[in-house]
């Protein structure tokens, strides 16, 4: 069971990684819209770097959900128009 665990944190990290790097904003500058996406994009970082540092902590389970938790802030403001990212592949479900 835990090389499971081990291995899907890795890889919801790995997905969190590549698609905070993927998703650029979308709503120009200066605008409430622009203002909400650099919220959703610092907290998608912040969870990253949660998420890393309880990988080194050896605590599998809140890395997990600390990378889950950061790519559902990126996803949800992807299919809100927040971002602009690929439409093919495995990084977003828009």
């Amino acid at each position: 069971m835990p090389a499971d665990l081990d291995e899907k944190m890795n890889r919801y990290g790995e997905l969190l990684a590549q698609a905070v790097d993927a998703a650029e904003i979308a709503p120009p500058e200066g605008t409430p819209l622009h203002d909400a996406a650099l919220e959703c994009e610092e907290m998608a970082v912040s969870y990253l770097e949660d998420g890393r540092h309880f990988r080194e902590q050896d605590d599998p389970v809140n890395a997990l959900a600390s990378f889950s938790y950061g790519h559902a802030w990126l996803d949800a403001g992807a299919r809100v128009g927040l971002f602009d990212v690929p439409t093919e592949g495995h990084l977003f479900t828009v």
